[in-house]
């Protein structure tokens, strides 16, 4: 089988690390793949899922004894060793599981909620030191996008609640402080070079400070959840993929939540009323204060903003700096 990466990742990689870098990566692509296949124990290949995410390449695979799965390679920037450590945390509540090569027919086995003093009860898949994650298959053509917007948000709630857990022990994951540092100073970059920036920047930098300032909670996040992150499954009705994880409050989580289907608000009348009431909403049926919702969903959104400008997606960017400057 090839494995011809779809152009959508191979745009997105340029953009993330720069053209030289992705075409470093997606050069040794087919090695990685035929080794993580090989060191799967059985896996044969069936086809790559298209279009794929901006971030990797998942193949479409059935393990010795049948039982579909997918296969997920990701750059090691993408850090999908911090992936597989929050998905065997989560072992299944609310997320896709990890598969053990040497285990027989797990994508179907029920899954409990993990225990909070330590990672899941998933071992880690055998296909680890070739640099894949080997997955159970959900549908990955269905996610909550396809849904109205009101059952998607009701739906997404009820399973990034899930996902809230105390991480595991020993964890190597980085705060909600230290990541928004990072993106802090692509933000100041950004407003140097374009001063027509500076007070959408200037506010998100000063909601972080003071968010950062007050933060209590230290849970498991995921980092980039959005519809599109949820998927149909068979053990599940819905279970989310590809986590950035990292630990803080669960008003960082959710406020990309809020930005879901941003051009649909923007392409509509009455979108910054609908934005804010969004706001309220969703803090309200997760518990979460909505001040600090509020904030998050402005520094996120002006991060994003500034980043794929930088990345050369401007549309994108302008959607993202519109829907700020609503809050």
């Amino acid at each position: 089988m090839g494995c011809e990466p779809p152009r959508r990742l191979e745009r997105a990689l340029g953009e993330m690390y720069g053209d030289a870098a992705a075409a470093d990566w997606l050069a040794g692509l087919p090695g990685l793949t035929e080794r993580a296949l090989t060191a799967g124990d059985g896996l044969t290949a069936e086809r790559v899922a298209a279009p794929g995410g901006r971030s990797s390449l998942v193949v479409l695979v059935r393990r010795a004894d049948g039982t579909p799965a997918a296969l997920k390679i990701a750059p090691p920037a993408a850090r999908p060793d911090l992936e597989r450590a929050a998905l065997e945390h989560w072992n299944g509540w609310g997320a896709v599981r990890t598969l053990d090569a040497s285990e027989a027919g797990a994508s179907g086995a029920g899954a409990s909620r993990p225990d909070a003093s330590g990672p899941g009860a998933s071992e880690p898949g055998a296909v680890d030191a070739a640099g894949g994650l080997l997955l159970e298959r959900l549908h990955h053509e269905v996610s909550l996008r396809s849904l109205p917007e009101a059952k998607a948000l009701l739906e997404a709630a009820g399973t990034m609640r899930r996902l809230w857990v105390e991480p595991p022990a020993g964890h190597g994951f980085e705060t909600v402080a230290e990541r928004t540092a990072r993106q802090s100073a692509g933000m100041r970059a950004a407003a140097e070079a374009d001063p027509e920036l500076a007070p959408l920047v200037e506010a998100a930098l000063a909601a972080r400070a003071e968010l950062v300032e007050g933060a209590s909670e230290l849970l498991l996040l995921h980092g980039n959840f959005r519809q599109s992150k949820v998927l149909s499954g068979e053990r599940a009705p819905w279970l989310t993929v590809g986590p950035e994880p990292l630990v803080g409050e669960r008003a960082y989580d959710l406020a990309r939540l809020v930005r879901d289907r941003a051009e649909d608000l923007i392409a509509a009348s009455g979108g910054p009323v609908t934005a804010r009431r969004r706001v309220k909403k969703l803090a309200e049926s997760l518990e979460v204060d909505q001040a600090r919702l509020h904030g998050w969903t402005l520094f996120r959104a002006v991060e994003s903003g500034t980043r794929a400008l930088a990345e050369g997606r401007r549309q994108m960017g302008e959607v993202n700096l519109e829907f700020a400057g609503w809050l």
